[in-house]
């Protein structure tokens, strides 16, 4: 008979277990860098939704269906300004937390920044002509 036991993941930075929480009767592995990971994802979620709704939905869907007119302009800036927002918000985190991967993802955040900011230029531009 064969003695079971629940697994506990190694850390990969000295080979010791890594912190276990019990859920539901099992061992599940708690991610120090969870919450660094989730603040780049949202990041550039809301910088993908600004582009849809920039690019796809105001448009070209909208003005389809005969709906908001003029309206993509203001949209594109308010969330752009929110996704500046949370890039910011991702560097500090990233910078703060000591991530293997920090330069590069700050690195990537900039990028997306200045994409965002362009964009705000030329929404601004709309506008004003």
């Amino acid at each position: 008979m064969t003695e079971t036991r629940p697994l506990t993941p190694l850390c990969p930075d000295d080979g010791s277990p890594s912190p276990v929480a019990p859920a539901d009767g099992r061992a599940v592995a708690l991610d120090p860098n969870a919450a660094v990971t989730k603040a780049f994802s949202l990041s550039v979620m809301i910088s993908a939704v600004r582009c849809l709704l920039t690019y796809i939905v105001f448009p070209w869907v909208l003005p389809l269906l005969g709906v908001a007119r003029g309206v993509g302009p203001v949209v594109g800036i308010t969330v752009g300004v929110v996704a500046i927002a949370f890039n910011v918000a991702s560097i500090r985190r990233f910078m703060r937390s000591g991530h293997q991967y920090r330069h590069w993802i700050a690195g990537l955040n900039v990028v997306v920044i200045g994409m965002l900011l362009v964009l705000i230029a030329r929404d601004v531009a709309e506008l004003l002509s």
